[in-house]
């Protein structure tokens, strides 16, 4: 069993690559982190950090990063232990699944503004692609979640219209080879249109550029790697358009829907579902999800 201790010393060493400076945020003198990083490296039996003369700074190995990666989860998981079982007994946190690809400047915005009008409130939020956020809700795993998805395509406490189009850069120009696309990863509902609509129109691409996260498919697109399709309200003034003149056809809609588990919903959570609702603005009128 990897020591917990052991795990947080290494992640410490390794982010500020030195010893010393590890020391520090630890609160342990330099040579007890040595001591901690040799006990750690004798527990796995691989050398974990590279050492200078001096002895104080520091590299991981191959080995060592890895560890790295997976004493992060493991340290994550710890302090969500110990978070959980301090809050026993009182309110339970409410968790909201967020798209991956939604304006992230404007959901803290909202969610920061939820959180002011509701201090007794805990909220949980977890983001991911929207294929993932449908599977954690049918898992338990969140309570409420916004979703990208096919317009009408399930119940919904409420759900909002998307206008999606072809983006691309301000100077790009198509030229003779397959279609440089920007995309998210499988099972993003703009991915698929973009893939869809050009397979149909028998056109060959290619992907030129991918990414989970909104803002690098905007500066991807906007540097002229590709083109992507995205809603009309997430174009940057460094964005242009592409048209039937360009050679694209107009896109058919996607819809961002609020979607609740199968649990009735509690006040509380009836509180952020109506806050959201308000935020998000006009919506399409929706059958809403039993509660």
């Amino acid at each position: 069993m990897l020591d917990l201790e052991l795990l947080k010393t290494l992640v410490c060493v390794v982010e500020e690559g030195s010893f010393t400076r590890g020391a520090e945020r630890v609160h342990r003198t330099q040579s007890t982190v040595s001591q901690q990083i040799l006990k750690l490296e004798e527990r796995v039996g691989h050398p974990l950090l590279q050492r200078d003369r001096s002895g104080k700074q520091a590299l991981p190995t191959q080995q060592g990063e890895l560890l790295a990666q997976y004493a992060r989860r493991l340290l994550a998981m710890a302090q969500e232990a110990e978070d959980a079982l301090a809050t026993t007994g009182s309110q339970p946190a409410l968790r909201l699944g967020v798209p991956e690809d939604f304006d992230a400047r404007r959901m803290a915005a909202i969610l920061a503004g939820f959180s002011a009008e509701h201090p007794a409130l805990r909220l949980d939020t977890v983001s991911g692609m929207s294929t993932d956020l449908q599977r954690r809700l049918g898992a338990g795993e969140i309570d409420l979640a916004l979703m990208k998805r096919e317009p009408g395509s399930g119940d919904c406490i409420a759900a909002w219209p998307e206008s999606l189009v072809w983006a691309a850069g301000a100077g790009w120009a198509l030229d003779a080879g397959p279609v440089p696309l920007v995309l998210f990863p499988a099972g993003c509902i703009y991915r698929l249109r973009a893939v869809r609509t050009l397979d149909k129109a028998g056109r060959p691409w290619r992907q030129a550029f991918g990414s989970q996260s909104l803002t690098g498919i905007q500066a991807a697109v906007a540097a002229g790697l590709g083109i992507s399709v995205l809603p009309r309200t997430a174009l940057l003034k460094e964005h242009r358009v592409l048209g039937r003149a360009a050679g694209f056809e107009a896109l058919p809609p996607s819809e961002l829907a609020l979607v609740a588990g199968g649990q009735p919903l509690g006040r509380p959570l009836q509180h952020l579902a109506d806050y959201l609702v308000a935020q998000l603005g006009p919506r399409r009128r929706a059958a809403r999800q039993a509660t």
